[in-house]
């Protein structure tokens, strides 16, 4: 069974740090590009950062650069999420998505729902 599952979330002070972990299961990570998205109440789902299957080329949203890194360990099968000087702004259920036919510039644009797997998100919240 493929499946992803977030894990990381939970309320943090702005300008604080959570590290989001997604844990992927019945599928080989290597070989797929796996992103973050967001999404906040009343908003459209936001791309935030995303990770190549081919080379760890990486891709972030204008709204993340500098503050947020994703990375992945193959061989425990997980991507992570490194969020540092989170702001209120950063609230959102975050979720994990992975595809083995988009790079991670397209993955991050893309809004499509039809990846090969979601995982069931995790809320951030960013409050003082």
């Amino acid at each position: 069974q493929v499946q992803l599952v977030e894990s990381g979330g939970g309320l943090v002070q702005p300008g604080g740090s959570l590290k989001l972990s997604c844990a992927a299961s019945g599928f080989p990570i290597e070989y797929y590009t796996i992103g973050w998205f967001r999404q906040a109440p009343g908003k459209e789902r936001e791309g935030i950062a995303c990770i190549s299957r081919h080379d760890d080329r990486t891709h972030y949203a204008d709204s993340v650069t500098g503050r947020f890194t994703i990375t992945r360990d193959n061989v425990k099968g997980e991507v992570y999420l490194q969020m540092n000087n989170l702001r209120p702004e950063d609230t959102a259920v975050y979720r994990c998505g992975a595809d083995d036919d988009f790079s991670a510039l397209s993955l991050c644009i893309t809004r499509t729902d039809d990846l090969d797997a979601w995982g069931q998100g995790t809320r951030v919240t960013v409050s003082s």
